[in-house]
């Protein structure tokens, strides 16, 4: 009898063991907060789903197991679950749920929806909807921003229509890889030579950010590495072909540890272009890593080198863009123009926590760029070297009672630039494109540029903040002239004066998941080189900075259990200084400052998430900008233009489209763009048609094998085949009875399509 009760008992300590429930908790990574209706999956059958508290069980007996947890806007996780396993789970939100991602790019990092400022992300989505020929194709996603695109090197980004008057090149624009300056010293910006392959997210912050960056008149392009988290070792390769013989290859190898992490990539990009004389070829070869010295610091670093040969096919008339768009212009064809340089960049950042509450920052860097640039008119040579040192405190403390955090610090680079312009024989030597002459011009020029800023959060109650920050701006250069033939001699010592830039913004959630904000900020930009260099070769040393002041509100708000978001922001930036490019000859430019111009504006954006079955997610979005930018007060050449539209920026721009992907592996990405009317000069004597482009892309992902994974994709840009202007030169002049040059046409219907390996070990 007393075995039969001991054999009882033992099946009953038995089934309560099996029948025991072990519970887990499944929380957002960012704020702690329990998610709801998380799907989990065991060999692809669903088994559980979290309820309203993020609580989730299974019986001893069902575990241990290998499961698959699944969520809306977070970031899949496989992980092995047993009856010891910590019950609290965290997620990551991907980037797609944009209101929980800490923004890194302000110097007082925290959630998109709580920053008093309009900033939009460019996340591995954005990236993996184009053909990845040139990442600033990403950017004419994001409302408000504008890319003129003559070629492949012919780009012009502007922001909120600030720089859309650059003749050739982005200024006005600051911008950052990993903390290490992009833009020159003296206002240029060029990010064609970046692989989206090498990038973890970009972050764009519109209007003035001169209180965080100094001169940034239209906004700042902050650029991340890819940052890998798992531990593992990774090599990838990916090879691309397309319309107009372009070819892309890319080698990637990556490994990282528990204390350290290194990745490098490889590519090369070429093409014959649309156009004539349209030939492109860039090698690009970056590495970065990082590595936790010890518990209070870490290291990253990062380097980077690019090897660039474009020819130039120019802009064409309305005729020759209407009807013979393929040909160059006459002659950039006769002298077969290019540009080419080497370029590269090494820099690195140190954190170090001095105290609980007390982290710093610091970075150095080094950077150079050799150019040579046969033109029809001339031939440019320069070099550039540049170096500096940028440093951050971060103090979490109590100002009045109230909890705050106080960042402040320095940036400080130099910058040695030498430029020399020779003639272009290439008229008396038919056929063999450019041929160098007898030097033109010579000067070095040593410009220092230097930051001191500071903010402060107040968090007056869990609802409402407050921001208030100032930079000091110091830009000085010293300018020798090695020319002497033309008996000019500008060798001297000059500056800008002292530039100081506020900004206030606050913040207030008005409900679960939705604030609204407000701020005010002043932003500058210095004259580039570019614009300070007249046609004889000469600095115009007169020139000012453009100033501008910012006015902005808006609202940023979850809805439908964070399946929607949306965002929307009006502003009025009003510019004085403005720095206009004088045409003097074919070609040929002369900078001065002559007028004010307002810049007012909506810009909204809607992405919307939802699951069709298991594993499948749709992702619709719509985004645009309606711009109202006009001059204000501006008189040239005795021509009054107040009152008249900004040329080169159109009037609005609108996208549509939906991102399908699914845990199989498949996906789709669809886009349409409509962009409206753009004006071709000051005074709006013309405009180009709007136009619609629809762009398509396919792709599937599979295993070979455990360790190899498989990428096939392909795609159509401009499925529709429209005819479009993708760049306006604006103000062109016509010389010598010949029609003015305004019109870059874009790209017909094109093909790609491609392949990438993925190897863990």
């Amino acid at each position: 009898m007393e075995k039969k009760l001991l054999a009882l008992l033992c099946l009953l300590w038995i089934g309560n063991l099996f029948s025991q429930e072990n519970q887990f908790k499944i929380l957002n990574a960012n704020n702690n907060e329990p998610i709801e209706d998380v799907s989990i999956y065991k060999a692809s059958s669903l088994v559980a789903v979290t309820d309203e508290d993020g609580n989730f069980s299974f019986t001893s007996g069902e575990l241990p197991g290998d499961f698959q947890i699944s969520a809306l806007g977070f970031e899949t996780l496989e992980v092995e679950l047993t009856s010891s396993t910590p019950q609290e789970i965290y997620l990551s939100p991907t980037s797609e749920t944009l209101s929980e991602v800490v923004v890194r790019s302000t110097v007082i990092p925290k959630s998109l929806r709580e920053v008093p400022a309009s900033v939009n992300l460019v996340t591995q989505t954005d990236f993996n909807r184009t053909d990845a020929t040139n990442v600033l194709e990403t950017f004419n996603n994001v409302p408000g921003m504008f890319v003129n695109q003559g070629a492949l090197n012919t780009n012009k980004i502007n922001i909120r229509g600030i720089g859309a008057r650059s003749q050739y090149s982005t200024n006005r624009i600051q911008a950052y890889f990993d903390g290490i300056p992009l833009t020159t010293a003296e206002g240029e910006l060029t990010l064609d030579d970046f692989d989206q392959e090498s990038l973890d997210r970009i972050e764009v912050i519109k209007g003035p950010t001169s209180s965080i960056y100094g001169a940034g008149l239209g906004g700042s392009i902050n650029l991340y590495s890819k940052q890998l988290g798992k531990e593992e070792a990774r090599l990838g390769l990916k090879t691309q072909y397309g319309s107009f013989n372009t070819r892309k290859q890319v080698y990637q190898a990556s490994n990282t540890t528990a204390n350290s992490g290194l990745f490098a990539t490889f590519s090369n990009l070429t093409s014959d272009g649309y156009r004539d004389n349209g030939n492109y070829d860039r090698k690009s070869a970056l590495v970065n890593g990082s590595l936790k010295t010890n518990e209070n610091g870490s290291l990253s670093y990062l380097a980077n080198f690019t090897r660039l040969k474009a020819f130039i096919p120019s802009s064409i008339n309305e005729e020759d863009f209407l009807n013979n768009p393929g040909p160059a212009a006459f002659t950039w064809g006769q002298s077969q123009g290019y540009e080419s340089y080497d370029r590269g960049m090494l820099g690195g950042s140190y954190t170090h926590s001095l105290f609980d509450n007390l982290k710093n920052t610091t970075s150095i860097f080094l950077s150079f760029r050799n150019a040579y640039e046969p033109r029809p008119f001339d031939i440019l040579k320069e070099e550039r070297v540049s170096a500096g040192v940028r440093t951050k405190f971060n103090l979490n403390t109590q100002v009045f009672e109230f909890p705050s955090e106080i960042s402040f610090g320095a940036e400080y680079y130099n910058e040695w630039y030498e430029t020399g312009t020779f003639a272009n024989l290439y008229e008396d030597f038919p056929g063999e494109g450019s041929v160098l002459g007898e030097r033109e011009s010579n000067n070095e020029q040593d410009r220092n540029y230097a930051n001191f800023f500071a903010q402060i959060n107040f968090e007056f109650t869990d609802k409402w903040n407050l921001e208030a920050g100032f930079n000091l701006n110091t830009t000085n250069y010293s300018l020798t002239d090695l020319y002497t033939q033309d008996e000019v001699d500008q060798t001297g010592d000059y500056g800008f004066d002292p530039v100081f830039s506020p900004r206030l913004g606050t913040s207030y959630e008005v409900g679960a998941g939705k604030n609204i904000y407000a701020s005010i900020s002043h932003g500058f930009s210095t004259p580039t080189v570019a614009e300070t260099l007249t046609p004889e070769g000469q600095i115009n040393t007169s020139l000012e900075p453009e100033t501008g002041i910012n006015y902005e509100a808006g609202f940023k708000g979850n809805w439908l259990q964070n399946k929607l978001y949306t965002e929307i922001s009006v502003y009025s930036i009003q510019i004085e200084n403005l720095q206009v490019a004088q045409r003097v000859a074919e070609d040929q430019y002369v900078g001065i400052n002559a007028g004010k111009t307002n810049h007012n504006g909506i810009e909204f954006l809607t992405n919307y998430r939802f699951l069709v079955g298991p594993g499948i997610s749709i992702k619709p979005y719509v985004n645009g900008a309606i711009n109202f930018f006009e001059f204000d007060e501006f008189v040239n050449n005795d021509e009054d233009f107040s009152g008249n539209e900004l040329p080169g920026v159109p009037k609005y721009t609108i996208n549509l489209g939906v991102d399908v992907q699914s845990e199989s592996g498949f996906e789709f990405f669809g886009n349409f763009r409509n962009v409206g009317e753009i004006p071709l000069d000051d005074a709006n004597s013309g405009y180009t048609d709007e136009y619609s482009l629809v762009n398509l892309k396919a792709g599937y992902t599979f295993n070979i094998f455990q360790e190899l994974n498989l990428n096939l994709y392909g795609g159509v840009n401009n499925a529709l085949d429209e005819h479009y202007a993708a760049s306006v030169l604006t103000n062109a002049v016509g010389f010598g009875g010949a029609a003015p040059r305004y019109y870059y046409p874009g790209n017909p219907r094109n093909y790609f399509g491609g392949v990438q390996l993925n190897y863990i070990f």
